[in-house]
C-alpha cells in the first residue's frame, strides 16, 4: 500500500499510505474505520424499519379490537421487529463501535485479520436483506425472535425457515467479527499498554467477543436442527417421533443469555469511557469494573433456565437458577456503584453524552431491579408471556444499551466524521426519549400486572387494558419524534462549515483522541508508547510541585506523536482494498435461498460464488506495489 522512494528515506520523510475514495472505495474498502461506518450506517437503517415496526405493534394496540394488522400480519411483524432490534441493530452497532475504536484505543494499526473482518460486514448485510426479502417471498418469520420448537417445525409457513437461514448467515457474520477483534485485542496492543492499562470499553469488547465465541455455535446448532426439522425430516424436536419438546429452549437460551451481555456489556463500556471525560476524573474502581464485566461473562452462561421456570424442570432446577439469577446482579451493582463513584464530587459537564449516559445508566438500574424479580420463581411464574417481561427487557435493552449507543454517537460523532453534533438538539432529544421511553414501556408493568398477555394483537374492551396501552402508543410516537431529531441534527451538523478545531473537544483520556479526527487510514504517524492507564490524560496533564493539581503539559507533548519512535523514517504498510470478501459474502444467501426452495442448481452456484470469492481472496497480494 506504500512504499518509501530513495528521497524519503534521505530526508527521513514519514511515507503515509493515501486513502481511496469514491463509491468504489466502499464496497472494497478492508480499513476498520470504513467498515465500522458502513456497521453503523446499517444498523441504523435497521433500527429505523425496527422503529417502523414498533409504531405498527402499538398503533394496533392503541385501542381495544384494532384492525390495522390481522393476526398473521401482527406475528410477522413483531416476530421482525425483535429479530431486527436484537440481530439487525443492537449487535451490528456495538460491532460498529468495536470495528472503529478498538484499534485506535489500543495503539494499533487496523484490526488483526482487515478482510475477514470486511467479509463479516458483508455477510451480516446479506443476511439482513435476506430476512427482509421475506416479506415479499411467501410471508416473513411469525414465531418470534425465539421462534419455540416444536410449534415452529408444524409452522406450515415459509417463515420459520427464513428465520433459520438467515440467523445462521448472521451467526457466521459474527462469529467471524468476533474472532478477529479478540485476537486484535489480544495481539496488537500498543508497546507498553498492558491489560490493565486498556480502556474498559476495549475490555468489555473482549468480553463481548468471547460470549459471541462461546455461545453462538450452541445456536448454530439449534438453527440447523429447526432447519433440518423443517426441510429434512428429521425429528430433534419433534415429541411424537422421540424428538425433545424442551430441547430449544436449552439450545436457545444457553446462548440467548449469554446474548443479553452481548447487547448490554457494550454499553457499560460506552458509560465508562463517557463518565470519566465529562467527570473530570478518573473512572473510580477501574479493576472492579473489569473484573465485574468478566464476571458477568462467566455467570451469564449459568442462568440460563431463569427464562425456563415455567416449562416443567421441577423445583430443583428452579431453585438452582433462581439463585444463581440473584447472583449475577452482584457484579452489575459494582459497576453502578463504581459509576456512582466518579460523578461524586465530580466537575460534571452536562454535555449530550453525559445526559444520554446518566440516562441509560437510570433506566437499566430500573430493568435491572424488575428483572430481580425474575429469580422469584412464585413472582416469575406470574410474570412469564405477560407484557411485564416486555417492560424489563426493554428497560435493560433500549433503557440500557440504546441510550448508550447515542451517547457515543454524541461523544466520537467528531472522531469520527470531524463534526460536532448541535449540543441544543441533542438535549432536546434526550428529554423527548426519556419521556417517551418510560411512557412507552413504564406502562407495560402495569399491563403485565393486570394480566395483559404477550404476542396477542388485540383485546377486549372488557378488561380495561386501553388508557395505559394509549399511553405507551403516545410513548413510542415521541421515541420516534427524537430518532427523527437525531436525523436532523447529523443533517444540520454535517451541512455547516467543518469546526476549527475536533481533535479533543471533550478534553479526553484514551488514545484514539491523540491522532486526527477523523483519523488517517494508518490511524498514528507513530505507533504510541503507553506508560499509564489514559495516556492521553497523563500526557496533556503534569502534576505541579508546589500545589499538587494537575496543570497542563508542555505544548506538544500531547500530541500524536510519540519521542520514543521519533528517530528517522518509517514506512507504513496497510493491506490493499480487496472486492474478494464481498464476493465471498454474496454466496451465502444465494445458498440459503437454494436451501429454502429445494432448489441444489442454486446451492451449487452459491457454493461456487463462495469458493471463488475466497480462492480470490487467498491468492491475492496482501499488500500491493503502488506507492501511496
Amino acid at each position: 500500500m506504500a512504499t518509501v522512494t530513495t528521497t524519503a528515506r534521505r530526508e527521513g520523510i514519514l511515507r503515509r499510505p493515501m486513502a481511496m475514495t469514491g463509491v468504489r472505495s466502499w464496497f472494497t474498502t478492508i480499513d476498520h474505520k470504513k467498515i465500522g461506518i458502513l456497521y453503523g450506517a446499517t444498523a441504523f437503517v435497521f433500527f429505523v424499519v425496527g422503529g417502523v415496526e414498533a409504531l405498527l405493534i402499538r398503533t394496533q394496540l392503541a385501542g381495544p379490537d384494532g384492525t390495522l394488522l390481522n393476526a398473521d400480519q401482527y406475528n410477522e411483524v413483531f416476530t421482525m421487529h425483535g429479530i431486527t432490534m436484537i440481530f439487525l441493530f443492537v449487535m451490528p452497532m456495538a460491532a460498529a463501535f468495536f470495528n472503529y475504536f478498538i484499534p485506535l484505543m489500543i495503539g494499533a494499526r487496523d484490526v488483526a485479520f482487515p478482510r475477514l473482518n470486511a467479509y463479516s460486514y458483508w455477510v451480516f448485510l446479506f443476511g439482513g436483506l435476506f430476512l427482509y426479502s421475506s416479506f415479499f417471498l411467501g410471508g416473513a418469520p411469525n414465531c418470534g425472535w425465539f421462534c419455540y420448537a416444536p410449534n415452529s417445525i408444524f409452522d406450515p409457513t415459509i417463515g420459520p425457515t427464513f428465520y433459520a437461514l438467515g440467523l445462521i448467515i448472521t451467526g457466521i457474520a459474527s462469529t467471524a467479527g468476533a474472532v478477529n477483534l479478540a485476537v486484535t485485542v489480544i495481539n496488537m496492543r500498543a508497546p507498553g499498554m498492558s491489560l490493565f492499562r486498556v480502556p474498559v470499553f476495549v475490555w468489555m469488547g473482549l468480553v463481548v467477543q468471547l460470549l459471541l465465541v462461546f455461545s453462538l455455535p450452541i445456536i448454530t446448532v439449534a438453527l440447523f436442527q429447526l432447519l433440518f426439522d423443517r426441510q429434512f425430516g428429521t425429528h430433534f424436536f419433534d415429541p411424537t417421533a422421540g424428538g425433545d419438546p424442551i430441547l430449544w429452549q436449552h439450545l436457545f437460551w444457553l446462548f440467548g443469555h449469554p446474548e443479553v451481555y452481548v447487547l448490554i456489556l457494550p454499553a457499560f463500556g460506552i458509560f465508562s469511557e463517557v463518565l470519566p471525560v465529562f467527570s473530570r476524573k478518573p473512572l473510580f474502581g477501574y479493576q472492579f469494573v473489569v473484573f465485574s464485566g468478566i464476571a458477568i461473562g462467566f455467570i451469564g452462561f449459568g442462568v440460563w433456565a431463569h427464562h425456563m421456570f415455567a416449562a416443567g424442570l421441577g423445583p430443583v432446577a428452579n431453585t438452582a437458577f433462581g439463585v444463581s439469577t440473584a447472583i449475577i446482579a452482584v457484579p452489575t451493582g459494582v459497576k453502578i456503584f463504581n459509576w456512582m463513584g466518579t460523578i461524586y464530587r465530580g466537575d460534571i459537564r452536562p454535555t449530550s453524552a453525559m445526559l444520554f449516559t446518566l440516562g441509560g445508566i437510570m433506566m437499566f438500574v430500573i430493568g435491572g431491579l424488575s428483572g430481580v424479580t425474575h429469580s422469584i420463581v412464585p413472582s416469575d411464574y406470574q410474570q412469564t408471556d405477560t407484557y411485564y417481561i416486555v417492560a424489563h427487557f426493554h428497560y435493560v435493552i433500549f433503557g440500557g444499551g440504546v441510550f448508550a449507543f447515542f451517547s457515543a454517537m454524541f461523544y466520537w460523532w467528531p472522531k469520527v466524521f470531524g463534526r460536532l453534533l448541535n449540543e441544543r438538539l441533542g438535549v432536546i432529544e434526550f428529554v423527548l426519549m426519556t419521556i417517551g421511553f418510560n411512557l412507552t414501556f413504564g406502562p407495560m408493568h402495569i399491563l403485565g400486572l393486570q394480566g395483559m398477555i404477550r404476542r396477542t394483537y388485540t383485546y377486549p374492551e372488557s378488561l380495561g387494558l386501553t388508557f395505559w396501552n394509549q399511553a405507551a402508543t403516545v410513548g413510542a410516537f415521541l421515541i420516534a419524534i427524537s430518532v427523527l431529531l437525531f436525523i436532523v441534527n447529523v443533517v444540520i451538523s454535517h451541512s455547516k462549515a467543518k469546526p476549527a478545531d475536533v481533535a479533543d473537544p471533550w478534553d479526553a483520556r484514551t488514545l484514539e483522541w491523540m491522532t486526527t479526527s477523523p483519523p488517517p487510514v494508518h490511524n498514528f504517524d507513530e505507533i504510541p508508547t503507553v506508560h499509564a492507564l489514559d495516556e492521553f490524560w497523563h500526557r496533556k496533564y503534569v502534576e505541579d510541585e508546589r500545589t499538587g493539581r494537575l496543570v497542563p503539559a508542555q505544548a506538544g507533548a500531547a500530541n500524536g506523536h510519540d519521542a520514543d519512535h521519533a528517530d528517522g523514517w518509517q514506512a507504513i504498510h496497510l493491506p490493499s482494498p480487496s472486492y474478494w470478501p464481498l464476493v465471498a459474502a454474496l454466496g451465502m444467501p444465494v445458498i440459503a435461498y437454494g436451501v429454502l426452495y429445494s432448489w441444489w442448481w442454486l446451492v451449487g452456484v452459491g457454493f461456487a460464488t463462495a469458493l471463488i470469492g475466497f480462492y480470490g481472496w487467498a491468492m491475492e497480494p496482501s499488500v500491493s506495489e503502488e506507492d501511496g
